[in-house]
């Protein structure tokens, strides 16, 4: 599927710079949201959506993952949970309270709201989205710096998350798929790619490699970039990022203010 920066119609790219001052992320503080539809104005629709958020945490705290829906009629909500799957019980647990305690006040009640962070992703809305693949809504990171011979860097990564993607897509994988490759002897390169658990091993595959087709867009030989998509996630650093981190100079959370981010609206 082409995707072309600044020509593709349907698409507003909205881009914030870091311009202003930022603190040092950490895992708990959201990378972005989107939010669409009408916002419930009455206490049936937002009582669907707390109770949709509720069971979310609950069961996607002890499993990684979850599904629900609450309500009847027009004010019937379904939800969808995910935390990455590398991490810790503990980690996705509170990643998930925190995304379901920001999510009704960041899109005010609307009827699709979306929000992603380092470790988890949550998602409700007032159609039934369970199974299907969605790469439309989407925040894309990109570090600000860049890699001097962006040929060998480009493929570099291409292999690396080549590895990652396939590794999502295999039946058994869980839909998480990481990988590491060696670009120089001083410089490893990290990838991850992962799915949502309700995607079966095809659909998982045709959204990672959506997703990855657009790293000419955005990444270039950029030193680090991801795609977060509602129905899959791909990632590449050249530090470790993902669990268990491998060896010093990890870090687990991103590092807003040297990246660029850009927020996709369909």
């Amino acid at each position: 599927m082409a995707f072309c920066r600044g020509c593709c119609s349907g698409l507003l790219l909205l881009i914030a710079m870091a311009l202003l001052p930022l603190a040092l992320g950490t895992a708990m503080d959201p990378i972005g949201s989107y939010c669409a539809g009408t916002s419930y104005k009455g206490s049936g629709g937002k009582a669907s959506v707390n109770a949709v958020l509720a069971d979310l945490v609950a069961k996607g705290s002890t499993g990684g993952f979850a599904t629900s829906s609450a309500g009847k009629d027009k004010t019937l909500v379904y939800g969808l949970a995910q935390c990455r799957g590398d991490v810790s019980a503990s980690d996705c647990s509170a990643c998930l309270a925190d995304a379901a305690n920001q999510l009704p006040a960041a899109c005010s009640y609307q009827s699709d709201a979306r929000i992603w962070y380092d470790y988890c992703f949550v998602r409700y809305d007032s159609t039934d989205f369970a199974g299907q693949t969605d790469t439309g809504a989407g925040v894309i990171l990109i570090n600000v710096q860049a890699e001097d011979d962006p040929k060998a860097f480009e493929s570099a990564v291409g292999k690396v998350m080549g590895k990652a993607a396939a590794q999502a897509a295999a039946s058994g994988s869980g839909g998480l798929g990481r990988a590491k490759n060696k670009y120089t002897p001083f410089v490893n390169i990290y990838g991850l790619a992962q799915c949502t658990r309700d995607l079966a091993p095809l659909a998982c595959a045709q959204c990672v490699s959506t997703a990855l087709s657009r790293f000419g867009d955005y990444c270039g030989a950029q030193q680090g970039c991801q795609i977060n998509y509602s129905s899959c996630r791909v990632r590449y650093e050249i530090y470790p990022f993902y669990f268990p981190l491998d060896g010093p100079g990890g870090q687990a959370a991103t590092d807003m203010t040297k990246y660029t981010k850009i927020v996709v609206h369909p």
